[in-house]
C-alpha cells in the first residue's frame, strides 16, 4: 500500500470508529434529559443538562494538558482509552443512580480533551496542505453518519410511546455501549506513519505515536505540548478562530441536547413526540454527512477558499433559527415531564421540525469541516496543542450553554446563537484571508486548500 493510501485509510478508520463510538454517545446525549424525566425511581434526581455542562466543563479544563498526554502516550492508544470511558458512561443508563451519573460525567470530560485532541493530532499526521480539506470533510461525514443510525433506531423503537419504561431504556442503553465498544477497538486498525514530522522540531511520527523512548524524553515532550498550547492560545489566529469555535460549542449544545428535548415537549406533536426526537436526529445526521461529503469532495475543486462554505452554514443556521422561534414554544426547553401544551407563532408542525433538525446539521457541517481544515492548514507542525486549544473554547462554551439551559427560554438561547454566530463568522473570514496571502506568498494555489 502506498504512503498516500495509507494515509486515507487511516482516515477511514478514525472515522469509522468515530462514527461507532459517538453513535452511541450523541443519541445518548440527545435522550437523556428525555430517559430522565421518565424515570420511575425516586433515588434518582439527575439531571440531563446538568450532567453535560459537567461534561463538558470538565473538558475544557481538562485540555490544558490532553496534548502532554498524546505526546506521553500516543494518539492511538489515548483513543483507545477514551473510548473505554466513553462506553462506561453510556453503560450508566442501564441502571442510573445520581452518584455515578455525575461521576462518570466527570471522567468522560477528562476522556473527551484527550480523545479530541489525539483525534486532530492524527488527522493533521495523515493529511498535508493539499488534503486536508479532503480528509477533513471524509472524517466528519463518517463521523456524523453516527446521528443517522442511533436516531434510526429510537424513532422505529419509541414510535408511538409516550413513556418511556424502564425495559426501554435498558434495552436501548445496553445497544449503545456495545456499538461504542465495537468503535473504540476499531482503533487498532490504525497503522503508524514513518517518516512524519509531527508537531515540534524534535519531535517524529513515532515517537507522537507512542515508539519507545525513554521517560525523561517522554515528559520533555509532555512539557513542549503544554507549553506550545499556552503560547498558541495567545496569538492573533487562534484568538479570532476561538470566537468561532465559541459559536460551534453553542450550537453543538443546541441541536445536540436541547432541540430534542424540545421536540419532546411539545404535547400537541401527539403520540409521536418521542419517536419524532429519533427522526429529529437522523435528519441532522443527514445534514451533517450531506455537509461533510459535499465540502470535502469539492475540497479540490474550490476556487475561493473556506469563506463560501462558512457563508452557507451561517444562513442555513438562521435560516433553521428563525423557523424554531416560530414554531417550537417558548418554555419547551424547561418544560416539566408532562410536557407544555402552549404554542409558539403557529400550530407546531413536525414537518418545520424536522426541516430544522436537517437545517441545523449542514450548518454545523459547514462551520466544523471548515475549522478542522484551517487549523491543520495553519498549525501543521503544531497540531495537537491547536486541536486542544479548539476544544478547549469549544467545551467550555457548550458546558455554559447547558447550564443555561436549565434556565433560559427558548427565545434567549437563539438569540445568543445568533450575535456570536454573526462575531464567529466575521473573524473566520480574517483568519482565511490572511491564511490565503500566506498562501499566495508561497506560491501555491489557493484553491488547493
Amino acid at each position: 500500500m502506498s504512503p498516500d493510501s495509507k494515509k486515507l485509510f487511516n482516515i477511514i478508520i478514525l472515522g469509522v470508529s468515530f462514527m461507532f463510538i459517538f453513535t452511541a454517545f450523541q443519541t445518548c446525549g440527545n435522550i437523556a434529559q428525555t430517559v430522565i424525566t421518565n424515570l420511575n425511581s425516586t433515588d434518582f434526581h439527575g439531571s440531563g443538562y446538568t450532567s453535560m455542562s459537567i461534561i463538558y466543563g470538565v473538558f475544557s479544563a481538562s485540555n490544558l494538558v490532553s496534548p502532554s498526554v498524546v505526546a506521553i502516550v500516543g494518539p492511538q492508544l489515548s483513543m483507545f482509552v477514551s473510548g473505554i470511558f466513553y462506553s462506561l458512561y453510556i453503560a450508566v443508563f442501564i441502571q442510573p443512580t445520581t452518584w455515578s451519573f455525575y461521576t462518570a460525567s466527570v471522567f468522560i470530560g477528562i476522556a473527551a480533551a484527550v480523545l479530541w485532541t489525539a483525534q486532530g493530532n492524527c488527522l493533521t499526521l495523515n493529511s498535508d496542505e493539499n488534503t486536508i480539506g479532503r480528509n477533513s470533510g471524509v472524517f466528519w461525514a463518517l463521523l456524523q453518519s453516527s446521528l443517522f443510525f442511533g436516531y434510526l433506531y429510537i424513532y422505529f423503537a419509541w414510535q408511538g410511546k409516550t413513556h418511556i419504561s424502564e425495559s426501554d431504556r435498558r434495552t436501548v442503553f445496553i445497544a449503545l455501549t456495545v456499538i461504542s465498544l465495537v468503535g473504540t477497538v476499531l482503533f487498532f486498525l490504525i497503522r503508524k506513519q514513518e517518516d512524519t514530522k509531527a508537531p515540534g522540531e524534535e519531535d517524529s511520527a513515532n515517537e507522537i505515536l507512542g515508539d519507545s523512548s525513554s521517560a525523561q524524553n517522554r515528559m520533555a515532550r509532555a512539557v513542549a505540548a503544554f507549553k506550545k498550547s499556552i503560547k498558541l492560545s495567545f496569538t492573533k489566529e487562534m484568538m479570532l478562530l476561538s470566537v468561532t469555535t465559541a459559536y460551534t460549542g453553542l450550537e453543538l449544545t443546541f441541536f445536540s441536547g436541547v432541540y430534542g428535548t424540545c421536540i419532546g415537549a411539545v404535547n400537541r406533536f401527539g403520540s409521536e413526540e418521542k419517536s419524532l426526537i429519533g427522526l429529529s436526529g437522523i435528519f441532522i445526521g443527514v445534514g451533517e454527512i450531506l455537509g461533510g461529503g459535499l465540502f470535502g469532495l469539492l475540497s479540490k475543486n474550490n476556487r475561493f477558499g473556506r469563506n463560501p462554505v462558512v457563508i452557507l452554514g451561517i444562513v442555513v443556521h438562521f435560516i433553521a433559527f428563525y423557523l424554531i422561534f416560530f414554531n417550537v414554544p417558548n418554555n419547551a426547553p424547561i418544560a416539566p415531564m408532562e410536557g407544555t401544551d402552549d404554542v409558539a407563532y403557529m400550530i407546531p408542525s413536525k414537518e418545520v421540525a424536522v426541516f430544522c433538525s436537517f437545517l441545523l446539521g449542514l450548518g454545523d457541517s459547514c462551520f466544523n469541516t471548515q475549522l478542522l481544515s484551517i487549523l491543520g492548514f495553519l498549525y501543521s507542525e503544531d497540531s495537537a496543542p491547536a486541536f486542544a486549544i479548539f476544544k478547549f473554547v469549544q467545551s467550555i462554551c457548550a458546558a455554559v450553554a447547558y447550564f443555561y439551559s436549565n434556565y433560559f427560554l427558548l427565545q434567549w438561547q437563539l438569540l445568543i446563537m445568533v450575535v456570536v454566530g454573526f462575531f464567529g463568522t466575521i473573524t473566520f473570514f480574517a483568519v482565511e484571508w490572511e491564511a490565503a496571502a500566506a498562501l499566495a506568498a508561497r506560491g501555491s494555489d489557493y484553491s488547493s486548500i
